[in-house]
């Protein structure tokens, strides 16, 4: 028992190092790879489809968020492509769509096969009894600290008590502090790959920034686990 808790307890410290360990490749990768010349080639043919680009990466990201293709890596892509604004704009827009679809399929379309699958997963009874009783505070607390991945996570909710419009505000609106801190690293990617136009206080003002970034997301997350535990919310086994 103390060897799970110890294992589950070192998953966040895990995450967050990989993450680390991502971010310290990409700006190797940008100092020895001509990852400028390549990322100004792309900009200029997504600059080049005009609404069309950001349409185009729109669809892409809500159907692969569907069909459960984890959504960090296109969601780091949205910054190093689009820069801080313009990709946070896009990619909550498109979660938010995604997570729509997914749960009024699993509502009104595949509620059989969706159920099934959730039946197998011991997560699901906690999460779908903490719903009932505290309905859209507990998506929120799921949204800042997943107990399911979040493509999952988006057709399980469609079989709980909650409804469409609270779900969906919930969602759009927890989701922001993580789709920032991605988004915000690749835009830090795109900065770096740039590379020396920037003065000494650009690049503190750049690292301050996504130290902050990730500071939040990691004490939001850890807000949200402590209350999910209180709730009764926190998946046992």
């Amino acid at each position: 028992m103390a060897g799970g808790q110890g294992r589950k307890a070192r998953r966040p410290l895990l995450k967050w190092i990989l993450l680390a360990l991502a971010v310290a490749a990409a700006v190797v990768a940008g100092r020895l790879l001509p990852v400028a010349s390549w990322t100004k080639d792309l900009e200029g043919w997504i600059s080049g489809l005009g609404a069309l680009g950001y349409a185009a990466f729109y669809l892409i990201y809500v159907a692969a968020t569907v069909l459960f293709v984890p959504g960090a890596a296109l969601t780091i892509a949205a910054g190093f492509l689009f820069g801080l604004v313009r990709g946070t704009v896009i990619v909550s827009a498109a979660s938010t769509t995604a997570a729509g679809l997914a749960f009024l399929i699993a509502r009104h379309a595949a509620r059989g096969a969706v159920e099934a699958r959730a039946r197998r997963d011991a997560r699901f009874t906690a999460i779908d009894r903490a719903i009932g009783e505290r309905g859209w505070k507990i998506v929120a607390l799921l949204r800042l600290s997943p107990a399911v991945p979040f493509s999952l996570s988006n057709y399980f909710y469609g079989l709980t008590a909650i409804r469409f419009g609270p779900y969906l505000l919930t969602s759009w609106l927890a989701m922001l502090p993580a789709t920032v801190l991605y988004v915000y690293l690749g835009a830090a990617g795109r900065a770096a790959a740039r590379g020396g136009g920037r003065t000494a206080a650009e690049n503190a003002y750049l690292a301050v920034g996504l130290v902050a970034s990730v500071a939040v997301t990691v004490y939001l997350t850890r807000l949200a686990r402590k209350a999910l535990r209180e709730a009764g919310a926190a998946p046992r086994g």
